[in-house]
């Protein structure tokens, strides 16, 4: 067996102070360069952690008690306006162990979310309470800009990856207050903030460019912001050891359905024509998502994967169109994934140098996971 760091390794002395990420990455690759990359390969996994055991489970619980009790004993003490505030500063406090002490990750993602319930719930009430202050939208600029600032203050103390999509959120939030300013006209038919069930969870009026080209563009604009955030993460830990790599995923999760959803729906829908650039755009994404190493855009395109192949197929007035559809979908999925470090090496090895391309997680010389 090569001998060498492994990445348990340069966790636990992350975890434990004794280095830091970034020394934590050039120890790394140092490491991979001497020994090969193939002996240390885990497999062709894209590392993702919500949990580490049981105990993060059983500690997840616990400090939903204790919240949920703090909480409830504010209440009874008649001061319901303190309730928020409790949660953000019982939050912080338990992150000051949990987080940044223990770095355990499903207490630290309940206690962000715990801190970000807190603030939401905080800076309604202020805004709610200011007459000067109209509903809606300004209410979703200014809450989503505080949250933004919130959160990124959060990160910054302890780099938490969650908190950055988390960030993300409020910073939809604030967009859909951008576009209201710009033509409310746009929103008052698609705002994700009014309406039925369906109007805040119609994907169509959100992401579609014809029905409304405001908010789509908004949708836009934000997916691009964090994809571009993303890739910086991405390219300081090109061998996905450190929270860099965990950050990157979480904007991906934002990134992915902003993009593929705006840009493939508003295509699709128009038909003909538009069904084949959407079939174009599916193509690039899946080259996009082989390159960088990241399968969140391939999951956000599934859904229209297999709307395009449903419609190919009903044309030829088969009853068997769904049962097809499901068989060409999870044909192509499983071999992807099957095979997904042999299709990258040979596409990274057939495209040209360009500008980041040698900051990308390494794919040549071996990266492939033998059979």
């Amino acid at each position: 067996m090569a001998e060498g760091v492994t990445r348990d390794d340069l966790r636990a002395a992350v975890a434990s102070g004794v280095i830091d990420e970034r020394q934590a990455v050039s120890l790394q690759t140092l490491s991979d360069q001497r020994m090969g990359y193939r002996a240390n390969m885990v497999g062709d996994d894209e590392p993702f952690e919500l949990f580490k055991g049981f105990a993060e489970i059983f500690v997840t619980v616990g400090l939903a008690l204790l919240m949920a009790g703090f909480i409830g004993l504010t209440a009874l003490l008649g001061d319901f306006a303190l309730i928020p505030v409790t949660m953000m500063a019982l939050a912080f406090a338990l992150a000051l162990y949990f987080t940044k002490r223990r770095r355990m990750t499903l207490p630290s993602i309940a206690l962000c979310i715990a801190f970000a319930t807190g603030l939401t719930f905080l800076a309604d009430a202020l805004i709610t309470g200011s007459t000067a202050l109209e509903p809606d939208s300004t209410r979703a600029r200014i809450l989503g800009a505080a949250g933004m600032l919130a959160m990124a203050f959060y990160f910054r103390i302890f780099r938490l990856p969650f908190a950055m999509f988390v960030l993300g959120l409020f910073g939809l939030l604030f967009m859909s207050g951008i576009v209201d300013l710009i033509q409310p006209a746009s929103t008052a038919a698609g705002s994700p903030w009014r309406g039925s069930f369906m109007d805040i969870f119609g994907v169509t009026r959100l992401f579609d460019l014809r029905s409304n080209p405001y908010m789509a563009v908004g949708t836009l604009v934000f997916g691009i912001c964090a994809f571009i955030a993303a890739l910086y993460f991405d390219t300081k830990d090109p061998h996905r050891i450190s929270r860099y790599a965990s950050t990157a995923f979480w904007l991906h999760i934002l990134a992915a359905p902003a993009l593929v959803n705006t840009l493939v729906m508003s295509n699709y829908q128009m038909g003909g024509l538009g069904t084949l650039i959407a079939v174009f755009i599916l193509t690039i994404f899946t080259l996009l998502a082989v390159i960088i190493d990241r399968r969140s855009f391939l999951t956000a395109g599934l859904i229209y994967m297999g709307l395009i192949i449903a419609q190919l197929i009903k044309d030829t007035n088969a009853d068997w169109a769904p049962v097809i559809t499901t068989l060409v979908l999870g044909v192509f999925v499983t071999a992807l994934g099957a095979f997904w470090t042999q299709a990258r090496a040979s596409i990274m090895g057939a495209l040209p140098n360009f500008p980041g391309k040698d900051r990308l997680p390494p794919y040549a010389d071996g990266l492939a996971v033998s059979e």
